[in-house]
């Protein structure tokens, strides 16, 4: 089922996600459909479970929408359920981001070049798997929202000023996308 998108100003995405039950599989597997059909419907390239308004450690990555610029991404999809990062590079790198919680706002965000993270996978399975590059951006960005942070919180302060009225402006509902969202 396709879901709204929880906008900057929800409180849902302030909130450090809870892990999820691994005994509720079918559960878990709705959310999952959910926010990969959502996903679909939004033109992103990951969604966290709190940006669908449910404060669950999940995630789906989808590089494939990215393939045409960065062609190592093609095929690349990923469904991560309780993720935990376990290491990270001590070589950061700068990328622009967006975020479909945070429409019409892009900004330079530094984080490390690679990462390994252990989760389940969409069969239960448990994997341990090393991303680099914008693979690594991506997991980064859907992981940050399961602890409550958004990308706007990581840009320079200088940056944070400038998209201010911006960001005010989504909370007060001021904005229209081309996919379901919503502001709770």
């Amino acid at each position: 089922m396709i879901r709204p998108i929880f906008l900057y100003g929800s409180e849902v995405l302030r909130k450090k996600a809870s892990p999820v039950d691994l005994n509720q599989t079918e559960e878990i597997k709705t959310l999952v459909a959910d926010l990969w059909e959502t996903l679909a419907s939004s033109e992103g390239c990951g969604l966290a479970a709190p940006q669908i308004g449910e404060s669950l450690r999940v995630v789906v990555v989808d590089g494939d929408v990215m393939s045409d610029v960065y062609d190592y991404l093609k095929g690349f999809k990923r469904t991560m359920i309780n993720p935990e990062i376990v290491s990270e590079s001590n070589i950061m790198c700068e990328y622009n981001e967006g975020c479909l919680s945070v429409p019409g706002i892009y900004a330079d965000v530094r984080r490390p070049d690679s990462l390994r993270v252990e989760y389940y996978d969409e069969n239960f399975e448990k994997q341990s798997e090393v991303f680099e590059r914008f693979a690594a951006r991506m997991i980064q960005h859907e992981l940050s929202h399961l602890d409550g942070v958004l990308f706007t919180d990581l840009v320079a302060p200088i940056r944070r000023k400038m998209v201010a009225r911006k960001l005010q402006g989504i909370s007060a509902g001021k904005i229209r996308t081309s996919y379901k969202s919503k502001i709770k």
